[in-house]
């Protein structure tokens, strides 16, 4: 297998959970809980690649906050069942969790479980897990650039010196390679402020079914998508 083709880290915008409610006749929070059940499908999907490595997860972006009180409340409840419910899932599948964004903003419940489940799968690890929350992409690069330009006024680099690794190096989670594959679910069509800099080589593949549908077929689509492609990166 080509080296640069294999396929090690698979980004995900979840999408099409209040669709999924909408045409179940069921309230928004179910369609949520579904989409919940079925991360922890999609971590088994996962484990059938071994290249796979890395998957993260936009699970609530910067913007979810302008949604109503009420649903942004029951994300956040739904969030920690999901850790209380997978510890023992992830400490027995050996899979590390990771976050991405500013998780200081979440309800201290939240907070307190991420802390203990990330501090737990730490110890022994397969596969990392990295779930995006209340993450942008533009948040993330200005947090870059001002941690640069703190460097540089402290004469630790000066601007010369800067590169594109520099500015990598500066991103919340610069240990880990880029996504090589993006999926969203529910036929939208645009990247939502995630991850800008690491997709920019990025594969990517754009579905219609609603993510509590998205099962282990359209994942093996996704996948086998992602190797009838030849990645250039630039080249020829």
């Amino acid at each position: 297998m080509d080296q640069a083709n294999e396929l090690k880290h698979v980004a995900v915008i979840l999408d099409g959970n209040g669709r999924w409610a909408a045409q179940h006749g069921v309230e928004r929070k179910e369609g949520h809980l579904a989409g919940a059940n079925r991360v922890v499908d999609f971590l088994n999907y996962i484990s059938r690649y071994e290249s796979i490595r890395y998957v993260t997860l936009y699970a609530f972006s910067t913007e979810n906050w302008k949604r109503s009180k009420e649903e942004v409340d029951a994300l956040m409840n739904i969030l920690a069942q999901f850790l209380d419910d997978n510890l023992e899932v992830l400490l027995r599948e050996k899979v590390r969790l990771l976050t991405t964004g500013d998780i200081s903003a979440l309800p201290e419940p939240c907070r307190i479980r991420l802390d203990k489940v990330k501090r737990e799968t730490a110890k022994d690890f397969t596969r990392t897990f990295i779930l995006a929350l209340n993450y942008g992409s533009r948040m993330e690069i200005t947090d870059a650039v001002r941690s640069i330009a703190a460097e540089v006024k402290d004469g630790k680099i000066s601007p010369a010196d800067i590169t594109e690794k520099t500015v990598a190096d500066h991103l919340y989670l610069p240990e880990v390679p880029d996504p090589d594959l993006l999926i969203r679910t529910s036929g939208e069509e645009r990247v939502s402020n995630f991850l800008l800099w690491q997709i920019s080589y990025s594969e990517f593949y754009f579905t219609k079914v609603l993510w509590p549908d998205f099962d282990i077929n359209e994942f093996d689509k996704a996948v086998r998508a992602y190797y009838g492609r030849k990645r250039r990166f630039g080249g020829r």
